[in-house]
C-alpha cells in the first residue's frame, strides 16, 4: 500500500512539476501536418531559389529588365500553396525548357501582382 501511494505520489508531482513550464510558453503545440506542411513550403521556396540563382536564369531575367533582388522578394512573398504550385511545375519542366519556364512563371506572378497593384514593374500595366 505504500508502494502505490508512493508512486502515485511520484507521478502526480512529476506532472504537476511539468505544468508551468507548458504554460509558461504559451504557444501551442505543433501537429505533424503543419510541421510537414511548413517544410514542404521551405523546401519548395528553397528549389526555386535554387533556380533562379542560377547564371542564364539571372541573364534573362536581366534581359527583360526584372530585378533579380525584385523577384527573390516575390518568392518570399509567395504562399505555401502558390510556392509549391510553382515548385512543381518547375520540376515538370523538360530539361531544356527550364529556363524558358521559369521566366514565364516569374513573368505571369509579376504581371499579376503589378496589375493589382502591388508592385511597379511593367510600365504596359497601368
Amino acid at each position: 500500500m505504500t508502494r502505490r501511494l508512493i508512486c502515485t505520489l511520484l507521478i502526480l508531482s512529476l506532472t504537476l512539476s511539468a505544468l508551468p513550464a507548458v504554460a509558461a510558453t504559451g504557444a501551442p503545440l505543433a501537429s505533424t501536418a503543419e510541421v510537414l506542411a511548413a517544410q514542404q513550403s521551405s523546401d519548395a521556396k528553397a528549389r526555386i531559389h535554387q533556380v533562379l540563382a542560377r547564371d542564364d536564369v539571372r541573364s534573362q531575367l536581366q534581359l527583360q529588365g526584372v530585378d533579380a533582388d525584385e523577384v527573390n522578394a516575390r518568392v518570399a512573398a509567395l504562399s505555401d500553396k502558390e510556392a509549391q504550385q510553382m515548385a512543381e511545375q518547375l520540376d515538370q519542366l523538360p530539361a531544356g525548357a527550364s529556363v524558358i519556364g521559369v521566366l514565364f512563371a516569374v513573368f505571369v506572378i509579376l504581371l499579376v501582382t503589378d496589375i493589382l497593384g502591388l508592385t511597379d514593374v511593367y510600365p504596359f500595366t497601368r
